[in-house]
């Protein structure tokens, strides 16, 4: 089934196009990942996705709703939910605090939080040990960990990744990236941004790449992986 449509979206900054005619769509279940060298329109559209950019032209549809024009703020109980770009926790709150704030929105959440906290901390054990430090203390792995916890805490359908494994150790981001294999293996639906190519391809049931706001090719994972000027543009020639 078919969670997620995007139908032509374009989004301007001012009067420059960030992304054109954008189309795609993720099925239920499934990880697709955008990827694109910087400034191609990735966050941009995540944040589109969110609610917190305008659109121009074109539509989304989430489980078959239009949401186009809906307020970021109530597309989270809907079930979309981003860990964004640079992690954003708040630094002067404790673990436990951040992961709160992530089931902010959920009417249920206080009858839930054992079970919500349960499925978080087994992803991430690390934010268990952690879970009295305050939030800013920790190290940009654990921040990270934080920072997909916390939208995990909404029980999204649909979870945003904006650029996971930014700025990690190797040996962090193959922990993050078995992390979103997890993830989605437990039921939730992924959209991945991702700057490291060949790890999002690696896990990818869809791949997009974006050139400049626009979506130039498309395929499975292994397909893109498989072709050559995708390896030479993306994943540093031989892989």
């Amino acid at each position: 089934m078919t969670l997620l449509e995007v139908d032509g979206l374009c989004v301007n900054y001012g009067r420059i196009e960030a992304i054109r005619d954008v189309t795609f769509a993720v099925e239920e279940g499934a990880v697709v990942t955008l990827i694109g060298a910087n400034g191609a329109g990735k966050t941009t559209t995540l944040k589109t996705l969110s609610g917190l950019r305008k659109v121009r032209a074109g539509a989304v549809r989430f489980q078959g709703k239009d949401i186009t024009a809906m307020p970021a703020h109530l597309r989270v109980p809907l079930g979309i939910s981003q860990s964004p770009e640079g992690r954003r926790i708040f630094p002067g709150m404790s673990v436990l605090e951040n992961l709160d704030m992530g089931a902010f929105s959920r009417a249920d959440r206080v009858k839930t939080r054992s079970a919500d906290l349960e499925r978080v901390f087994t992803l991430f054990p690390r934010l268990e040990e952690r879970r009295e430090q305050l939030a800013g203390t920790m190290s940009g792995g654990e921040q990270q960990m934080l920072a997909m916890g916390r939208a995990l805490m909404s029980r999204p359908k649909l979870i945003l990744l904006d650029e996971p494994s930014m700025g990690l150790a190797p040996k962090l981001i193959q922990q993050i990236f078995s992390i979103i294999n997890d993830i989605r293996e437990q039921g939730t639906t992924i959209l991945l941004v991702e700057q490291n190519a060949m790890q999002a391809l690696r896990i990818a049931d869809r791949a997009y790449i974006l050139e400049t706001g626009e979506i130039v090719r498309e395929g499975t994972g292994d397909d893109l992986v498989a072709d050559d000027s995708v390896r030479a543009a993306y994943l540093g020639g031989d892989v």
